[in-house]
């Protein structure tokens, strides 16, 4: 169930306690794909993986803008402070636990929320009214994770397949053309590299020419899969 569509009524007489969160970053990914690319592939992977799985499980409205100042230097970017991020996602769990969803995944789609996510969920999850995890879509499609970029072959495949009228197809041979190869600028295992204008010209990592849409429905289905054994896992853990 998705709760922006449902009635008060309908929420209260669904018979689950878990709840999948969405989160993700409005922020550049490059001259071909748009500003809501993490927000909007973290809604895919969770609605999709809400309906992979057998039970009923309720499907939060998405939380759209992250920790991502990091690519401050690229106009429309937004961002906010991991403490300011946390504190909204912990409410947010919270309002859900109210209601007797107090099994929640936070189903992520930006690797600058990572660090933030996993810390609140064990903080929650030992102090609060929730047991929560985290879920980084990209992490979880076997093979290809390795070739997570940014504005990449994943991500561009993913919307390709699920949102293609926001591809800039025109587009595609200027976001390779000014790609980095990798992510940051290392040395002895350090990312010298705060900020992504510092190592790649237009915000791309990797070649989003790479990532066609039979790609994107391949990362979905894996990802669906792999989210709906996590939602399994978690409804049957034990609470403390």
């Amino acid at each position: 169930m998705r709760l922006s569509e449902a009635t008060w009524t309908d929420v209260a007489d669904l018979d689950t306690d878990l709840a999948l969160l969405p989160v993700g970053s409005t922020e550049q990914h490059g001259p071909h794909a748009p500003l809501g690319t993490d927000f909007l592939n973290a809604e895919t992977i969770a609605n999709a993986g809400a309906d992979a799985y057998d039970d009923d499980v309720l499907v939060a409205p998405t939380i759209p803008i992250g920790v991502a100042e990091e690519h401050r230097a690229f106009s429309g970017t937004l961002w906010v402070s991991p403490d300011t991020f946390r504190a909204y996602v912990r409410e947010t769990i919270e309002s859900l636990a109210t209601h007797g969803f107090d099994r929640v995944i936070v189903v992520n789609g930006h690797g600058g929320n990572v660090e933030a996510l996993a810390e609140l969920c064990r903080r929650i999850s030992r102090t609060g009214d929730a047991y929560s995890v985290t879920f980084t879509w990209f992490n979880a499609v076997g093979d290809h994770s390795s070739k997570m970029g940014h504005g990449g072959p994943l991500e561009t495949a993913l919307l390709r397949h699920t949102h293609p009228d926001l591809v800039r197809e025109d587009r595609i041979d200027e976001a390779r053309e000014g790609a980095a190869e990798r992510w940051g600028e290392w040395v002895a295992g350090v990312n010298l590299a705060h900020d992504s204008e510092e190592f790649s010209e237009n915000g791309v990592v990797g070649d989003p020419g790479a990532g066609d849409a039979a790609l994107g429905s391949e990362l979905e289905t894996r990802a669906a899969e792999a989210l709906a054994s996590l939602i399994s896992a978690v409804e049957d853990r034990p609470r403390a």
